[in-house]
C-alpha cells in the first residue's frame, strides 16, 4: 500500500484519537485493583490486563483504518523477518510502554504508535494517559505537543557533550552497572530516573539532554518517540556504530543506544 503525503495528516488525526482512547482503557484499569491480572511473559517481563486490552483495541482500530498496512504490536503474534522484510509500510505499536511503572503507579507510562516506512519511522504518536498529553510528529513536518488545548512545537536544546551539568536521563526500572559506568564519562551530570518513552520526549521538549540505554529494548519501545525526537532536532544513535538507530531488523531487539538533543554525533566522538 502506498501513502500519499496528504494522507499522513488524515491518518494522524485518527491515530491520535486511537491512542487517547487506548489511554482511557488503560486508566480505567489503573483505577482498579489490577494486581491479580499481572502475569509474566517468556522474557520474565510483566504484562497486565491493561496491556492486553489496549493492544487489542489499537490493533483492531488500525486494521480498520488501514486494511492494507500490517500491524506489529508488542502483545500480538509477531511477524517473521522473512515476511516483514518486504513491508513498505507497517504500524509498530507498544500499547502500554512502561508496564513496570504502571504497576508501580508512578504515572511514567505511555501509548506508542508509529507508522514505519521500511526501516525508519515516518509518523509517531505518544500519549501520556496520566497527564493527558499527546506528542506527535510527521516526517519533515516537525514534532509537537498537545496539552490542555494548546499546541507547542518541540525543539531540543543544543549542547556539547563535554559540558558540565548535562541532564542525563536513565531508566527508572532498568539501571544496570554498564549505565552507571557510562555516566562517569560526563562532567558532573545531573542524573534523573524516568520511565517509558517519556525520556525521549523530555529531550524533545528541551528539558533534558541525553538518555542512553544498554539493557535490551524492543523496536516498538522507541519507534514513535524516535520520529518525534528527530523532528524536534535530536536523534537516537546506535551507541557502537555511531549511526542512526534503524528498524525492521532481523531481530527486533534494539542495540545499545544514546538519544540526544544534538544530531551531530560523530564517528570519532569519545563518548
Amino acid at each position: 500500500m502506498n501513502i500519499k503525503d496528504d494522507t499522513f495528516e488524515k491518518l494522524l488525526i485518527s491515530v491520535k484519537n486511537i491512542s487517547e482512547s487506548a489511554g482511557d482503557i488503560i486508566m480505567n484499569v489503573y483505577a482498579t485493583d489490577f494486581s491479580k491480572s499481572i502475569e509474566n511473559k517468556k522474557d520474565n517481563s510483566p504484562v497486565t490486563i491493561a496491556d492486553k486490552e489496549a493492544n487489542k483495541y489499537i490493533v483492531d482500530r488500525l486494521k480498520e483504518l488501514t486494511p492494507g498496512i500490517p500491524v506489529i504490536a508488542e502483545e500480538s503474534v509477531k511477524v517473521g523477518f522473512d515476511k516483514r522484510k518486504d513491508f513498505k509500510f507497517f504500524w509498530l505499536v507498544d500499547p502500554l510502554d512502561g508496564t513496570k511503572e504502571f504497576i508501580s503507579r508512578n504515572g511514567d507510562f505511555t501509548v506508542n504508535i508509529a507508522l514505519m516506512q521500511k526501516n525508519k519511522p515516518v509518523m509517531g504518536v505518544v500519549y501520556v494517559p496520566v497527564e493527558k498529553k499527546t506528542y506527535w510528529a510527521i516526517k519533515d513536518k516537525g514534532g509537537f505537543l498537545e496539552y490542555k488545548n494548546r499546541l507547542q512545537k518541540l525543539k531540543t536544546k543544543k549542547v556539547k557533550l563535554d559540558k558540565k551539568n548535562l541532564i542525563i536521563l536513565v531508566s527508572r526500572s532498568h539501571l544496570d552497572n554498564k549505565t552507571k559506568e557510562y555516566i562517569k564519562k560526563f562532567k558532573e551530570p545531573v542524573v534523573k530516573q524516568r520511565g517509558s518513552a517519556l525520556k525521549f520526549l523530555l529531550i524533545a521538549e528541551g528539558k533534558a539532554d541525553i538518555y542512553f540505554r544498554f539493557s535490551p529494548t524492543m523496536e516498538w519501545d522507541t519507534a514513535a518517540s524516535h520520529i518525534i525526537l528527530k523532528e524536534a532536532g535530536g536523534n537516537i544513535v546506535d551507541i557502537e556504530e555511531k549511526k542512526e538507530l534503524l528498524y525492521n531488523k532481523k531481530s527486533m531487539i534494539n542495540p545499545g543506544f544514546i538519544a540526544m538533543s544534538n544530531t551531530n554525533f560523530k564517528k570519532d566522538e569519545s563518548i
